[in-house]
């Protein structure tokens, strides 16, 4: 075999084998771009809600939340909702802000891939000068409490994880709903702390805010019991 031969042989065979590299490498996924797709969104939730309010330019409704929370989206909406909670607002709002925390907490039990939310409330939205003004008494909080958090001992797996404290944020929600004085912000703090928790699977935090929830609970009932006592005894001097 001549020396030209042999050589253009050997060109032959390195052209085919950048060829199959080549193929190969349009074949398999940019790992960059595998990163950033929605099921594996980086940013902590602080940079989710900063991104929201700097590019807001009309009311941001409940469906781009829900798609903006992406795969944390019971953690993510579970915590949002909790946080609109501890807002000032209007005594009584929280019959209507604490329904959503219901909602989504009970989906959590029944184990759901994603969250449903009636049609007029993914229609309900938020101004985007209203947005950013929750956005900046929130992020601030958020970014102080994700300089500790990190998954650590967490003692469910995902969806085990889900149910069990989707059954504990069922009776804080409750605990929000009802019309009672101050009977709304502390069990709405301890679920958006367990909020955060199930964001990051941080075992440590999500024991803090179940010890808050239990405590909220407590004083809830305590209150809704020398309510009714009140009111039994004040009915047993009714002449009627």
């Amino acid at each position: 075999m001549s020396l030209l031969s042999l050589h253009m042989r050997q060109t032959s065979n390195k052209d085919e084998n950048m060829a199959a590299i080549d193929t190969d490498h349009d074949m398999k996924p940019d790992r960059a771009l595998v990163q950033l797709t929605a099921d594996n969104d980086p940013r902590p939730l602080s940079q989710v809600f900063e991104d929201l309010a700097s590019t807001a330019t009309e009311p941001v409704t409940f469906a781009e939340l829900e798609d903006a929370f992406t795969d944390r989206s019971f953690a993510a909406l579970l915590t949002f909702f909790a946080i609109l909670n501890l807002l000032p607002l209007p005594p009584g709002t929280g019959v209507v802000t604490g329904i959503p925390l219901v909602l989504v907490s009970v989906q959590m039990v029944m184990g759901r891939d994603s969250v449903w939310l009636p049609a007029f409330m993914l229609t309900k939205s938020i101004s985007p000068d209203r947005f950013r003004l929750v956005s900046n008494k929130v992020v601030p909080w958020l970014q102080w409490l994700e300089r500790f958090i990190r998954p650590r001992n967490w003692p469910f797996g995902r969806k085990q994880g889900d149910r069990w404290l989707g059954v504990f944020t069922t009776i804080l929600g409750i605990s929000v709903v009802l019309p009672m004085p101050l009977s709304n912000w502390l069990p709405a703090l301890a679920t958006a702390i367990i909020g955060i928790a199930l964001c990051e699977r941080d075992g440590r935090l999500m024991f803090g805010g179940l010890v808050l929830g239990v405590i909220s609970i407590s004083i809830v009932f305590g209150f809704a019991f020398i309510a009714a006592s009140a009111v039994t005894y004040a009915a047993s001097f009714w002449p009627f």
